[in-house]
């Protein structure tokens, strides 16, 4: 070890780490639109940005241990992570879900999984502003972000429901039980998500 780097604390960039992390789960959620969309070779993109996003948790984990001193409360920065891990999670297990029920992605499939990855593109911006050096005086806070997140899956709820209802009028008990595991799973991606946006405003309430 040279002898200019005996004192010198670690002070890995882990707000890049999760930056990072959030465009790749933005990414996957554009795969899964388009799968939700008809493009069942979509669903290798959903599994491959998974892949992609877990080696990037783990390195944050990891430099999480040795940092010094991180822009926000560790733990905040590893429950963020590890909730966006959730999220594209549960994509991969929707995909995987419905290949194995052979359900198709019908129309309120499509709306929900639009409607993630629109909270998902805010929550990676909402990530972005938590670092003052990256957010410009002029915009708006984190919180205004997450805030932007959680309404968009406020809209999903109604989707949710609204197609939850319409499976009342499906005689084949088959389908009507594939569809709802399908649109029950799609809806906990949704809850994750916000929990992942509540976070921000946690992490920013006590840095404040």
């Amino acid at each position: 070890m040279k002898r200019s780097s005996w004192f010198l604390p670690e002070n890995p960039d882990v707000l890049g780490m999760l930056r990072r992390q959030a465009a790749v789960t933005v990414e996957g959620m554009a795969a899964l639109v388009a799968w939700a969309g008809g493009e069942p070779e979509a669903a290798q993109r959903v599994r491959d940005c998974e892949h992609r996003a877990d080696d990037i948790k783990r390195e944050l984990r990891r430099e999480l241990t040795v940092a010094f001193m991180t822009p926000i409360d560790a733990e905040d920065l590893y429950v963020m992570s590890e909730r966006l891990d959730a999220v594209l999670n549960g994509a991969k297990d929707a995909v995987r879900e419905a290949e194995v029920m052979a359900v198709e992605p019908d129309q309120a499939v499509a709306a929900m999984a639009a409607l993630l990855a629109d909270g998902v593109g805010h929550l990676a911006e909402a990530f972005r502003r938590l670092d003052p050096e990256s957010r410009s005086k002029s915009e708006a806070s984190a919180t205004d972000a997450a805030d932007a997140a959680v309404k968009t899956q406020r809209q999903l709820e109604r989707v949710y429901r609204q197609a939850a209802s319409a499976l009342l009028e499906v005689q084949d008990l088959r389908e009507v039980m594939g569809r709802r595991e399908l649109y029950r799973r799609v809806s906990r991606i949704s809850e994750i998500l916000t929990e992942a946006a509540d976070r921000v405003w946690y992490a920013t309430v006590k840095e404040g």
